[in-house]
């Protein structure tokens, strides 16, 4: 048999299986009925609460620009970012929230300290934006200070994951108790 005759066979055959084979099959959508619900109405989330307390918190920006008492990066490795927060005891990653004068503002830690304050009671060092909006005041990111007579507040905090970073789970322990680490 030739080469060209060979081919045409090749051809022929295959058309011919391609001819026998079955057309693709369009996958049937039926409808659902399918109920939203608004976020409004929707059932609360059931979060895991593993310690809840008040403290006096301050307010901290470390980015690494040397202003205005700014120490460098924060511990855990991130840059500095609304929503992270500094605690002298608790493992680094713990996530959690605090409230305000009924204003809600959620946290993750990721830096140590208040340092000295922390013998005096002061257990956490808010996010110099997030302090803001809870005092309704204006966070200036040239000076990296809070407008307002504003510098200590008392906050209700509410943990719900322990992070796994250094530090000890519990109650918030002075920074020079040496609980971060843990």
């Amino acid at each position: 048999m030739s080469k060209l005759s060979a081919l045409a066979c090749t051809v022929a055959v295959g058309a011919s299986l391609m001819a026998a084979a079955p057309a693709p099959v369009a996958p049937v959508v039926k409808p659902v009925n399918q109920t939203i619900t608004a976020v409004d109405d929707a059932a609360p989330v059931r979060e895991e609460i593993l310690l809840r307390g008040t403290t006096v918190g301050s307010y901290f920006w470390d980015d690494s620009s040397g202003r205005n008492g700014d120490t460098g990066l924060p511990a855990i490795g991130l840059p500095m970012q609304k929503g992270m927060f500094a605690s002298p005891s608790w493992p680094l990653g713990t996530e959690g929230y605090v409230i305000y004068k009924g204003k809600k503002a959620p946290f993750f830690i990721g830096d140590r300290g208040p340092g000295v304050p922390s013998e005096r009671g002061v257990m956490l060092d808010l996010d110099g934006q997030t302090f803001a909006e809870l005092v309704g005041e204006r966070w200036n990111a040239d000076s990296l200070t809070v407008t307002g007579d504003e510098g200590h507040i008392e906050v209700d905090y509410v943990v719900t994951k322990w992070g796994d970073g250094p530090g000890t789970p519990g109650s918030p322990l002075p920074f020079s108790s040496g609980a971060w680490r843990g």
